[in-house]
């Protein structure tokens, strides 16, 4: 099926070449030759190792070996391009395929007669059919789930978030080009590209998770690619009171709010966790109603069955064709939506939400950059004033005040942990100034031994919200209550 093996029919032909095993070192070319020497003796050992590339630490000292493991591979490498037809590659299952690229990278092994060590081999065999089949040397750290972040800075420094840390780790690319043939592979999956012409791009894997690739000219130490993981099991609000990111009380208010239809914006600063907060709040959406996201890379993941995602779209070749995300917001609007989520708001599309918000479109939501409830409400204007609307100062914030009911402010603290720290309803207007009442407050009491900081979410002692006779007509206010009165009586 590859090159010369195209004709084998498979692998029952492969001994007839014994004796031109002389010819072989001539090159790949002669490959189907090379299993007679080495067929049994190679494959098992490769049996017996088969097991522990499951790990992640055993990986990490080959890599720190030396350049001589990254020549070889290089070599390897080469050899295999020349070897395999790439086009009846694609065609074969994964599984198959690296099944495939794995006999033959032993088969050249056995022809050019390196030496390794049968741990060596299987990183080689692993690292190879990554970079073939897979995103080379990200395979590892993205098949990791306690990882938040991978940030490449060019071929040579890669490093990654755990626990909300940084750490670089043992892992490089073998140059610039394989990095920025990783990074088009990726784009591409998604209709993107990304080369000196349009060297920026946002894209996502397949499991919703964020890339972001800036390319050279502008990345001047090679290419730079950020990838904000998803965890594989989606997290929940209860899983979320484990970590201690809201407690029991606070996130049954949570439920109410996205069950009741509040308008919700969910602010925060970079890597604070708004999305995932998004995506665990659109779980207690009843599963009756039609709902539309819209996003610049579709990162949301929500369980309902009733579900159209909108995704933007950038400018081709010729700089036309761009659908921005104030297109989408609009045009949703003609789709007959019940809630309208927007995954991330970042400039005069803030004016539409607001609009869908207060013209019976409620419990939509999105997410904005910002580091108070209170100077959300000042970044929505800054960006309906960005879309150059010419209206007066007050009538922007009536229409702000008319729109949003409640933003929840999330927050990457200093010891890396992720908390929410704000539950603030929108109550009214005061002259010109906009009126915000908390609900629930996260107080930060010290840090223990290990420099964790400790803290605790406290009620503010508003026994009825605003938004207490939305939940009445949604029969939740006997759980509202409940929640508030038991936050109460932990802050006594």
């Amino acid at each position: 099926m590859f090159g010369k093996r195209g004709s084998d029919s498979g692998n029952r032909t492969i001994p007839e070449p014994r004796p031109a095993s002389a010819a072989q070192p001539a090159g790949v070319a002669e490959r189907p030759a090379a299993p007679a020497t080495p067929s049994k003796p190679a494959e098992q050992p490769r049996r017996v190792v088969e097991a522990p590339p499951l790990a992640a630490e055993p990986k990490k000292a080959p890599r720190e070996r030396s350049e001589g493991y990254y020549d070889t591979k290089s070599q390897v490498f080469s050899a295999l391009i020349d070897t395999i037809d790439l086009s009846q590659l694609a065609k074969l299952e994964p599984d198959s395929a690296r099944e495939e690229i794995r006999d033959i990278v032993n088969d050249i092994i056995a022809i050019k007669n390196f030496a390794m060590s049968i741990s060596e081999q299987e990183e080689l065999l692993e690292d190879i059919c990554n970079d073939v089949l897979g995103y080379g040397p990200l395979e590892p750290l993205l098949a990791r789930d306690d990882i938040a972040d991978i940030m490449v800075n060019g071929s040579k420094h890669v490093y990654i978030e755990v626990n909300g840390k940084v750490e670089q780790t043992g892992i490089r690319f073998r140059d610039n080009q394989q990095l920025l043939n990783i990074c088009q592979r990726i784009v591409s999956q998604v209709g993107r590209r990304v080369d000196e012409s349009s060297p920026i791009c946002d894209a996502r894997l397949p499991d919703g998770s964020r890339v972001n690739v800036i390319a050279p000219p502008l990345a001047i130490d090679g290419t730079a690619l950020t990838i904000r993981k998803f965890k594989k099991d989606k997290l929940t609000l209860d899983q979320l009171v484990k970590f201690g990111a809201i407690s029991p009380e606070g996130a049954e208010v949570l439920k109410i709010i996205g069950r009741v239809r509040c308008n919700v914006v969910i602010s925060g600063g970079t890597g604070s966790g708004k999305t995932t907060l998004l995506n665990c709040l659109t779980n207690y959406i009843d599963r009756d109603e039609r709902i539309i996201t819209c996003e610049d890379s579709a990162e949301l993941q929500l369980q309902q069955p009733h579900v159209v995602r909108l995704e933007t779209r950038p400018p081709n070749l010729e700089g036309e064709g761009e659908i921005t995300m104030r297109d989408l917001v609009k045009n949703c609007l003609r789709m007959r939506p019940e809630r309208i989520i927007v995954g991330e708001v970042r400039g005069p599309e803030v004016f539409d939400l607001l609009q869908a918000m207060n013209t019976g479109h409620d419990g939509s939501m999105g997410t904005i950059h910002s580091n108070s409830p209170r100077e959300c409400l000042n970044r929505i204007e800054s960006m309906i004033a960005m879309g150059g609307y010419t209206l007066p100062q007050k009538t922007v914030r009536e229409i702000v005040v008319g729109s949003v009911d409640v933003i929840i402010q999330a927050a990457r603290l200093r010891d890396g942990s992720r908390r929410i720290t704000h539950i603030t309803e929108v109550l009214g207007m005061e002259g010109d100034v906009i009126i915000t009442q908390d609900v629930v407050l996260y107080n930060i009491q010290g840090e223990d031994q290990n420099g964790r900081l400790i803290g605790k979410h406290v009620s503010t002692g508003v026994g009825r919200p605003k938004f207490w006779e939305r939940a009445r007509y949604y029969n939740e206010e006997s759980r509202l209550a409940n929640a508030l009165e038991a936050m109460e009586k932990q802050a006594g």
